[in-house]
């Protein structure tokens, strides 16, 4: 029977744990599949160069290089060959970084609200010009670090031009009194600044002609969270496709902006069982801003 080599037993058994340890890493990241590729592994140096071994007449050492399999990545990120740890130069927050998507941050503007509602101007982009009393811009702060935004002025809304005074500001007011601010420390808007008919909501394309006014006073103000009220704010700030009672209750991310969907105080004046919900998403934007705790002033 031929002598067992135990050196090269044992560097096998380290190239098989190597390749366990990087399926495991792998696993972790979510990459779920691996491609094998050919790749020639470093020449094993002859027993020639251990002499004090030379006398135990050991089978002679190949000297040609072996091919072995090593590991591709596959899956979410570009292919790339995986070597044994030993010889791995990345830096792991390279491979995280190629996994993680990078969220572009918003960019601060110079515009005023003034400027802003200039370009505005007397609306007749789409047809809600036609049969609204005002225009009802953004008010509040505008140096706040929470804003709330809505879908569209209601019948109370279009005659007083301010957002959120009729029954479902009064609610609103509440529920920011209720998480410690005050409605004049916090920023209240709409999608859309004029009244849609019977207070439907707007239109993809009514939407579309009102959204960029929207977005210029959150990039001029840049509060550190918004908090999205119903479906059709929902569906047009972060483009969601899901409705708000799968995206309620959990942070998602606008630009680097952190947004809270919950249910419209309107729905809640409707369906009152839905109160217990939002306030735990309000809960969860006070403790936020709590813990964050940058001034307003």
């Amino acid at each position: 029977m031929e002598t067992q080599n135990p050196q090269l037993s044992d560097e096998l058994l380290s190239l098989a744990s190597d390749i366990r340890e990087h399926l495991s890493c792998l696993h972790e990241l979510g990459i779920d599949t691996v491609e094998p590729t050919n790749a020639t592994r470093p020449t094993i140096e002859s027993d020639a160069a251990y002499p004090e071994k030379a006398s135990q007449n050991l089978p002679p050492r190949r000297t040609q290089s072996a091919a072995v399999p090593t590991l591709a990545v596959s899956a979410k990120v570009p292919k790339q060959t995986i070597s044994p740890a030993k010889t791995v130069q990345t830096e792991p927050s390279t491979l995280f970084g190629e996994l993680t998507a990078k969220s572009q941050k918003l960019e601060q503007t110079t515009e005023t609200f003034e400027e802003i509602w200039t370009d505005v101007g007397d609306c007749t982009r789409c047809p809600l010009h036609q049969g609204r009393t005002n225009i009802v811009h953004t008010e509040g702060n505008r140096r706040a670090r929470l804003m709330f935004i809505g879908e569209a002025p209601g019948a109370d809304e279009d005659a007083q031009a301010r957002p959120f005074v009729g029954r479902a500001g009064q609610l609103l007011t509440k529920i920011i009194e209720a998480i410690g601010s005050k409605r004049d420390e916090v920023l209240i808007g709409n999608v859309n600044r004029c009244r849609p008919p019977g207070n439907r909501p707007p239109t993809e394309e009514e939407a579309t002609m009102c959204k960029p006014f929207l977005l210029r006073e959150i990039a001029s103000v840049q509060p550190e969270v918004i908090v999205v009220m119903g479906n059709t704010a929902t569906r047009n700030l972060l483009n969601a496709k899901l409705g708000i009672t799968k995206l309620r209750g959990e942070f998602q991310d606008y630009h680097g902006v952190k947004v809270m969907p919950t249910f419209h105080p309107a729905y809640l004046l409707r369906d009152p069982s839905k109160k217990q919900e939002t306030w735990q998403d309000l809960k969860k934007v006070r403790d936020y801003l709590e813990t964050t705790g940058k001034s307003n002033s």
